[in-house]
């Protein structure tokens, strides 16, 4: 029996890096996607001693936890595998390990209900995101600003996009996780700084601002990493240690640093996707960086001087989730793209095929 696509109702599932999720989405084509389940299980506690992600742990529990949220999502969603028109799941870029954990699980998943199987761009899911929250029309603007990834694409279609620039190096989020482990501060980095900031004094230490001498879009934070680890040596070797307040004083100036270089890079960014003269011009931001206030508001500020909308869904959605490779899944199926058995995972996906690959790896995945 042919499906009916103007209501669809997919199954996502998402294993690129330490999150283990599934979601169950249903859009009916003229009204806002409906998330009707969303599980995700994270892993910090098991990489908490070791500073990072480790690629083997969080390979190995995904192979566990992946059956359980499927279970869960269809559970949660009041429905059973029967009840689903398609699976989609992440096949690219991340962690390879956990990657094929989630393709070979949907592999299964649609071996043996005879759904169809849709492999998903994990960048695709957040940069199509702001569709899922909000029916944003194309073409748009977007920031994806994370641990692992960091561009601005302009998304043309639900397969096209447009790079216009991104990280040579460290990913913000990396940089934020780095710089607090070189202050001693826990895991993850990133909520942690931003408190210290609040308390802090953003002059008191002159960061770079990496790249704002030079045209174009792209970004470096790998040298502003490294910028504040000679300020703190040098705050040791002068007192012997470093004081509270030095520490919220450079938390402050790094996160001043980073929200310059972003607003600016925006900046540019907004000017090359205003000459395509869109009927309604909007910057959407995705990723877990996109909860910082102090960027948030800079970016806020550099859309409402350009006379641009900004979006950012809620933060559920803007870090690693199923419910965007479900919705993904579900605007790649209606464009006629479906998937084989012979599905790869991928620890590289570039979304522009067209541009140079990025420089660099994270620790939080590959860059694409």
């Amino acid at each position: 029996m042919a499906t009916d696509l103007a209501t669809l109702t997919f199954i996502g599932i998402e294993s690129s890096c330490d999150d283990t999720a599934a979601s169950v989405v249903r859009h009916v084509e003229g009204a806002l996607p409906q998330i009707l389940s969303s599980v995700v299980e994270g892993q910090t506690a098991l990489h908490a001693a070791f500073g990072g992600v480790v690629p083997e742990i969080a390979a190995r529990a995904h192979a566990e936890r992946l059956d359980g949220c499927v279970e869960q999502a269809l559970a949660q969603a009041g429905l059973a595998l029967s009840d689903i028109d398609g699976i989609a799941v992440t096949a690219g870029p991340g962690l390879i390990g956990g990657v094929l954990s989630g393709v070979m699980l949907a592999k299964g998943l649609s071996a043996g209900s005879g759904k169809p199987l849709i492999g998903v761009n994990h960048l695709a899911g957040h940069a199509l995101t702001p569709r899922l929250t909000d029916g944003l029309a194309f073409p748009y603007l977007m920031l994806l600003v994370s641990g692992g990834h960091c561009q601005f694409l302009i998304a043309d279609a639900p397969e096209t996009f447009h790079r216009l620039g991104g990280t040579i190096d460290d990913a913000p989020g990396e940089a934020f996780d780095k710089v607090a482990k070189l202050l001693a501060l826990p895991q993850p980095g990133g909520p942690r700084v931003e408190d210290q900031a609040k308390q802090g004094d953003p002059k008191r230490f002159a960061f770079p601002r990496p790249l704002l001498d030079r045209p174009g879009c792209d970004l470096s934070f790998s040298g502003l990493k490294t910028a504040v680890l000679r300020a703190r040596d040098a705050l040791i070797a002068e007192k012997g240690g470093i004081t509270v307040q030095d520490r919220r004083d450079i938390c402050a100036g790094f996160q001043a640093a980073v929200a310059a270089v972003l607003a600016e890079k925006t900046r540019r960014a907004i000017a090359v996707y205003l000459e395509r003269a869109p009927d309604s011009p909007a910057l959407a931001v995705a990723g877990g960086v996109a909860a910082n206030t102090a960027i948030r508001q800079a970016l806020e500020t550099v859309c409402a001087a350009q006379g641009v909308r900004f979006l950012a869904p809620p933060l559920r959605l803007c870090t690693d989730n199923a419910a965007m490779i479900a919705w993904a899944g579900i605007e790649r199926f209606r464009i006629g793209a479906r998937d084989g058995m012979d599905l790869s995972a991928r620890p590289r996906w570039p979304l522009d095929q067209t541009a140079a690959p990025m420089i660099g790896s994270g620790k939080k995945g590959a860059k694409a």
